[in-house]
């Protein structure tokens, strides 16, 4: 009977362990531009979204029928999430294109928003940002961006791990909303949220408040989308990859801002920021505890 030496039985050992740490990566992250069908499905009007570049692309419309939306086929609990969008061009007051996580759980729900508030040609865009934890939201940030998004494709990210949930706009953070539940600030941390988006109507409050009504005879209104990223842990999947350290999205260079990042940050909230839930004494004569939380 043949006989495993040390060393065989060493190189056995290798192999399996290389191989159970492949099945177990594949298992619980997506980690490429993927193709629409993928990672999505269509959820709301499935004749007003297209899509081109054999699915590596889509476009989504919005008329006076109907508007539409998809989600992913999978929830995820933590990781990061990105896809480059162009925005509807020219007169888009009264429209809301959103991209969006959501633990779709009614009264108890997660989110992490961002909403994309149409103009009035030659206005700035404004991007709203919104979180929502354990069914209590109110927490609206407003920035003006400083290029045209709809002259062009732009990264949009949620990065959310165990230590804040962080929203980019090409790799620039935008808002942060930290993990202080040590000082018993609700961070969502327990439900799987998966990843929305959705073009519609919404003039009674999208654009100056209200103020500009949607141009119906400019319509129909379109969005485009490509390079789907969703890296994160996949639900139901593995018990233990919500909480596995070596997850990148919990790596050291993402449980803070970096410094330069940092200088981004700031620069955001200084030159582009035009409204805050934190400064609004009408809505909040007491500062939110998160507020003071810093970044």
């Amino acid at each position: 009977m043949a006989t495993l030496t040390s060393s065989s039985l060493k190189n056995l050992a290798i192999i399996l362990i290389l191989l159970y740490a492949l099945t177990f990566s594949f298992s619980v992250v997506s980690a490429r531009p993927a193709t629409f069908l993928q990672d999505f499905k269509v959820s709301w009007s499935d004749s007003h979204i297209k899509q081109l570049d054999g699915g590596r692309g889509i476009q989504l419309i919005l008329d006076q029928n109907s508007g539409c939306g998809f989600a992913s086929r999978s929830k995820y609990l933590f990781g990061r999430v990105s896809m480059k969008i162009k925005l509807v061009p020219g007169d888009s007051a009264g429209t809301v294109t959103a991209f969006y996580m959501n633990s779709d759980t009614d009264n108890l729900r997660d989110e992490l928003d961002f909403e994309f508030l149409g103009n009035r040609t030659g206005q700035p865009y404004t991007v709203q940002t919104n979180v929502y934890v354990h069914g209590k939201g109110d927490k609206e940030q407003r920035v003006n961006l400083w290029f045209d998004p709809s002259a062009d494709f732009h990264t949009y990210t949620i990065l959310w791990n165990h230590h804040h949930a962080v929203f980019s706009v090409d790799g620039i953070p935008i808002r942060v909303f930290k993990n202080n539940e040590a000082r018993g600030i609700p961070f969502p941390k327990s439900q799987p949220m998966g990843v929305y988006s959705t073009l519609w109507e919404a003039d009674d409050w999208a654009t100056r408040g209200g103020l500009e009504k949607i141009n119906w005879s400019k319509s129909p209104f379109y969005a485009y989308y490509k390079d789907f990223d969703i890296e994160g842990c996949a639900m139901p999947g593995p018990a233990n990859c919500a909480n596995n350290p070596r997850n990148f999205w919990e790596g050291a260079a993402y449980q803070q801002l970096s410094p330069a990042q940092a200088r981004q940050y700031r620069w955001v909230r200084m030159n582009h920021m035009i409204y805050d839930y934190c400064t609004d004494k009408s809505r909040n004569p007491v500062t939110p505890p998160e507020c003071m939380a810093g970044i």
